[in-house]
């Protein structure tokens, strides 16, 4: 049991509780519940009043559209870049106006989104002064844009500042000079700015992923990671970082005046043919220094002479057919496919790759080498591209045991490629794997499926000497790419 003067004091301080609390203007009340979770005491009407600005009709959007109504009070959310706040989500940080960079052109504060400007200052964003000391000459030119046109010819000049002409009361012309006319935006069917799928900015539409067009109205029918996937070139950069990406397809920055593909160009723009000239003239023809074609960036050189951009002639007295039967060997391509044949003599690729090697590029070690870099299983030595075997071991690679433990069944279960087919019917099965044919040195694979025979060629180069043939495709060295790895994307042409 309290004493009296205890539960005096508690009616006291209620009263005061009370009191104050009635004293908050209605749009700071706290959540009119008992406690959290409890139902509201007030009507759905009465709460949404309390909501709604003063003056605006029932119906009408609560918390300004910015946030939601809880039991009378507003708590407002984040729709966009900035922070809603005020009794009623109000009032937006960001949205004070600006010139010339300033906010409230550094005469004036931000107040709510709206500037109150200083004492001799008035505009919207505080940008004109009440009284001018400037003649109208001096007026003029402080308003004219970089073509010297007063206000772009879309407003009028006030004390060496632009008032854009926003009659309609739109905002759409602003800028320093009135330069920014975001009605070029608006779409023509619907009237929606960027066709309400993307946002201006100075009368021009940056669309969101999906759509593209000068006003956003076309939609992609491909995912924008997809679109991403496609315009992503060989190095990792969109577009090579020398065009944008629409939908999946790059446009160059680059365009030819006579409207075909200019010295920018491929599917990811990832050929420069600027490359391929001695001395850049876009209006000029010379390529390769007239001695060779441009391809991609590359020069090809024509007979007799080499260098970067085809600049160097070569002294060679062998006829061209004499210089590629010197290089062919018992091959039948110059240089075994494996190399550069210059005057009957060939340089094997990639240049400082011990690898290759021989008169004529014929023995190729990276054979004896399996996906992971082991140079015959472990059990071997690798002697011109073919490997010498350890005792209990055979097989191309050295990979199969002499000695199986598996029944013959088991060994041919393993043995069997996704057709039903033994080995692809190109070589033998040997505890469970597949010994592809001797004979047919192009063949290899797990299930003897791969032919190299498929990979590509470019000058009569298999991978064009930038790569290696694996299972039929090529796989190129760093800063080369393309079917046949004809392409250079690297820094410095090597």
């Amino acid at each position: 049991m309290h004493p009296p003067g205890f539960r005096n004091f508690l009616l006291l301080a209620s009263s005061l509780l009370f009191a104050g609390l009635s004293a908050v203007p209605q749009s700071f009340s706290p959540s009119l519940r008992s406690w959290p979770g409890a139902a509201c005491r007030l009507s759905r009407a009465e709460s949404e009043r309390r909501c709604r600005a003063p003056g605006q009709p029932p119906g009408a959007a609560l918390c300004h559209g910015r946030g939601r109504c809880d039991c009378g009070v507003c708590i407002c959310h984040v729709t966009e870049p900035g922070m809603f706040f005020g009794p009623l989500c109000e009032c937006h940080e960001w949205v004070c106006e600006t010139y010339d960079g300033s906010t409230c052109a550094g005469h004036g504060k931000c107040d709510c989104g709206k500037c109150k400007c200083d004492q001799g200052w008035y505009g919207d964003a505080c940008q004109y002064p009440t009284h001018c000391d400037l003649t109208k000459k001096k007026s003029n030119q402080m308003c004219k844009n970089s073509q010297d046109i007063i206000c772009s010819n879309a407003g009028t000049c006030h004390c060496g500042r632009c008032k854009c002409d926003n009659s309609d009361g739109s905002g759409l012309v602003y800028g320093k000079f009135c330069e920014c006319d975001d009605r070029e935006c608006i779409d023509d069917e619907t009237e929606e700015i960027c066709g309400g799928h993307g946002k201006c900015y100075c009368g021009n539409c940056y669309c969101k992923a999906g759509w593209h067009g000068d006003k956003c109205e076309f939609q992609c029918d491909i995912t924008p990671w997809e679109s991403k996937r496609r315009c992503t070139s060989p190095d990792g950069k969109i577009c090579s970082n020398r065009g944008t990406c629409v939908c999946g397809e790059c446009t160059c920055h680059d365009v030819d005046p006579t409207g075909d593909w200019g010295d920018i160009h491929g599917d990811t723009c990832e050929c420069d043919e600027r490359d391929c000239r001695a001395v850049y003239d876009r209006y000029s023809d010379d390529f390769c220094s007239g001695h060779g074609q441009c391809n991609c960036g590359r020069c090809d050189c024509k007979a007799g002479w080499y260098g970067k951009k085809c600049e160097h002639p070569q002294s060679c007295t062998l006829s061209a057919e004499e210089s590629i039967r010197k290089c062919q060997g018992s091959s039948d391509l110059p240089c075994s496919g494996r190399g550069k044949c210059e005057c009957g003599k060939c340089t094997c690729y990639p240049p400082g790759d011990r690898r290759v090697y021989g008169k004529t590029c014929e023995c190729d070690d990276r054979r004896c080498e399996d996906l992971d870099g082991v140079v015959c299983g472990g059990h071997g030595t690798c002697s011109c591209g073919r490997c010498v075997c350890e005792r209990g071991w055979f097989g191309k690679l050295c990979q199969h045991p002499r000695k199986c433990n598996m029944t013959e069944e088991q060994s041919k279960n393993l043995c069997e490629s996704a057709d039903g087919i033994l080995c692809s019917g190109k070589g033998s099965c040997h505890c469970g794997k597949c010994i592809c044919s001797a004979e047919e040195w192009y063949i290899s694979g797990e299930f003897c499926d791969c032919d190299d025979r498929d990979c590509d060629k470019h000058d009569g180069l298999i991978c064009t000497g930038n790569g290696i043939c694996s299972c039929g495709n090529c796989e190129c060295w760093d800063g080369w790419n393309g079917n046949a790895c004809e392409i250079w994307l690297g820094s410095e042409y090597p």
